[in-house]
């Protein structure tokens, strides 16, 4: 649980649009997080997300990025967390979105070492999680030694392995740059079988994001989801800690 510190509601000036109405009904802490993100096609990524949504691009192009992290603190609200479940290893892979205005993410997956949390996050919040094999180690030096492997292997085989570390200080985003529009995103949607699209907000305080450095030795997570990512260097960056609250989904324009 939250105390006046560390309670992410307290801190909203950054935010694109004002809190939700009501409650936030879950809570998580996002730890030694990396970000590497690649531009990719439009024409590539916009057969793979529903045509509901809108795709977000910066400067014409769009974004998919892979995020390994730890997540700890898992609680629901007014409760503490609990000594099974509320901690585990989760990979995202991720691009952008927009919906009335509202510039989010959509998640192509979302990999877990948690088979409770990979259950719970598809029935409440209808989001492609899937069961993996990982673990992660830290060196002396703060380099973090990531591996995650997916047990389902229907859709092609999801390996990430690599080593990540912060290489300088911490730096807000500027509205308008690149990094501010990757990261500073305050809702995910999903969409329904019979075509609802439906908004999950979140709030966190501004990213306090580093310069990362980052040997990636395997990753077929973008493939696994159907995208051929290009020969290119991952724009990285790194958040050592992060407190989140999460809302209720809700069909928009309900």
């Amino acid at each position: 649980m939250f105390d006046t510190e560390t309670d992410p509601t307290k801190d909203v000036a950054h935010r694109p649009w004002p809190l939700p109405d009501g409650p936030w009904i879950m809570a998580q802490r996002w730890n030694d997080l990396l970000f590497a993100h690649w531009p990719v096609s439009v024409d590539v990524i916009r057969p793979l997300v529903p045509s509901e949504l809108t795709l977000d691009r910066y400067g014409g192009t769009a974004w998919l990025s892979v995020t390994p992290f730890l997540l700890d603190n898992l609680h629901a609200r007014g409760l503490p967390a609990l000594p099974w479940g509320s901690e585990f290893f989760e990979l995202n892979v991720r691009t952008y979105v927009t919906v009335g205005g509202k510039g989010g993410v959509f998640f192509f997956s979302l990999d877990a070492s948690s088979a409770l949390a990979v259950a719970g996050a598809r029935t409440l919040f209808n989001l492609p999680y899937f069961q993996a094999d990982m673990r992660a180690t830290t060196r002396p030096d703060g380099t973090i030694d990531y591996e995650s492997k997916r047990k389902d292997t229907s859709s092609g085989i999801a390996v990430f392995s690599g080593s990540f570390a912060p290489a300088g200080e911490v730096l807000l985003s500027k509205p308008g740059s690149l990094e501010h529009w990757l990261t500073e995103r305050y809702c995910l949607y999903t969409v329904s079988v019979d075509g609802t699209v439906h908004r999950t907000e979140i709030h966190h305080r501004q990213w306090p994001l580093q310069p990362a450095r980052a040997e990636i030795r395997v990753n077929t997570m973008a493939s696994a989801a159907g995208v051929v990512l290009p020969d290119v260097a991952p724009r990285l960056s790194f958040c050592k800690s992060l407190d989140v609250v999460i809302w209720a989904p809700h069909a928009v324009g309900s």
